[in-house]
């Protein structure tokens, strides 16, 4: 069996941070492209819903433990945290039921993320199959 593991470091952790900064982009480098629509509409969506239920978005320098993990957690999301705290969004008082489970949906989205960009990087330098026939 060949190795498919790739020599270049900088090609290995562009998947990971092209996949952190937007869902689906690390698919994209590793030419999986449905997988890469998938997470791009499923992450787009869970994080768009969260904004749209009131979700309440961490910021930096939260104090308390868990505003510091809630910050973290949604750091995930890469290029929508971005935007989102750039534009105000998800900083809100909290009045309405919907908004802790949007708060939820943006915790979800960004954490898949995570997970999607890890498993683009694992997918370019070979550690995890592609599924592709030869």
């Amino acid at each position: 069996m060949a190795d498919t593991r790739k020599s270049s470091g900088s090609a290995v952790s562009l998947a990971l941070l092209l996949g952190w900064i937007l869902p689906g982009a690390g698919h994209l480098l590793t030419r999986h492209w449905i997988r890469a629509l998938l997470l791009f509409l499923a992450i787009t969506s869970l994080w768009w819903l969260g904004i749209a239920m009131n979700g309440h978005l961490y910021m930096p320098g939260g104090g308390d433990p868990l505003s510091i993990l809630g910050f973290v957690g949604d750091l995930g999301s890469g290029l929508f945290y971005l935007v989102g705290y750039a534009g105000g969004l998800g900083r809100g008082v909290v009045q309405v039921a919907t908004a802790d489970y949007g708060t939820k949906f943006l915790v979800v989205a960004s954490l898949l993320n995570v997970i999607a960009a890890v498993d683009a990087h694992n997918l370019r330098i070979g550690r995890k199959p592609d599924g592709r026939s030869l």
